[in-house]
């Protein structure tokens, strides 16, 4: 797909540490990347998320000789010396960090009367503070190498969302800490942006989070008359992190095919 749509090699040369890397959204991303030509650390808490997404990544350069390599790492972004030690692993492995990208995640339905201080404080935990932790513990190398961070956000806190307060609450942080980034640390080359997924059909948590009864009701509610797909993500995502968009500091690019625009009628 890529290479139809991006000239060959676009990232060759870059390395990219991307947390929750072996699956869903972000596990595209990083394939993508490596498609693309870069080396990728793939970052997750369990090996066995890791080690497939490598694997293919890996055995896809017997094919592709342009592909970059894929380098599993086990950490919590929860965990603020778990992620210095991963950042470590990486640079030591590759060179240096050129791109972060922050996709680690955790999302169940609840409504807000039932949410436990717990649960609220998990998601935040991983969504937000693991995006703050990811991005402080590469500082340095984003430094060194006038690097870039992308964040993954959603829409979800840009109108009121049923069953989502805790994900709102914590993406509504992720946006804020993208554009703070972006302004405090443009000065050292460092490009911050995100994007924002709409309803995106073929990740497990569209399947697990939403309602069969509820899904032809979302899709009809969607402008371009779709869902997404992760593939949509992955070229979003590769334009914001090739030199096709060097000037393009503390934007949060929504792909949702206009569904939050028109979102206020379903509700």
């Amino acid at each position: 797909m890529n290479d139809k749509i991006f000239m060959d090699g676009i990232l060759r040369g870059r390395v990219a540490f991307v947390t929750g890397g072996g699956t869903g959204i972000t596990g595209g991303v990083a394939r993508a990347f490596a498609e693309a030509g870069a080396s990728v650390a793939l970052v997750s808490r369990k090996l066995e998320h890791l080690e497939p997404a490598a694997r293919a990544i890996n055995d896809g350069r017997a094919s592709n000789p342009n592909m970059g390599e894929a380098l599993p790492v086990v950490a919590d972004v929860r965990n603020f010396e778990q992620i210095e030690e991963a950042v470590l692993a990486t640079s030591s492995r590759f060179g240096k960090i050129d791109i972060v990208v922050n996709g680690a995640a955790g999302n169940f339905l609840a409504p807000a009367e039932a949410l436990s201080p717990n649960g609220f404080g998990t998601v935040v935990d991983i969504d937000l503070k693991g995006t703050f932790n990811v991005c402080r513990a590469a500082f340095a190398q984003l430094k060194e190498h006038r690097g870039q961070i992308l964040n993954i956000s959603a829409t979800l806190h840009y109108l009121g969302t049923p069953m989502q307060l805790h994900v709102s609450a914590a993406k509504a942080g992720v946006d804020a800490l993208t554009r703070n980034l972006a302004v405090e640390w443009g000065r050292y080359g460092i490009r911050v942006n995100g994007i924002a997924p709409g309803p995106i059909e073929d990740t497990e948590g569209m399947t697990r989070l939403v309602p069969e009864p509820i899904k032809e009701k979302l899709r009809k509610n969607i402008p371009l008359g779709r869902f997404g797909r992760i593939s949509d993500i992955e070229t979003a995502a590769l334009f914001l992190c090739s030199d096709a968009a060097t000037f393009i500091n503390g934007a949060m690019l929504v792909v949702d095919g206009g569904q939050w625009l028109s979102a206020a009628r379903m509700l």
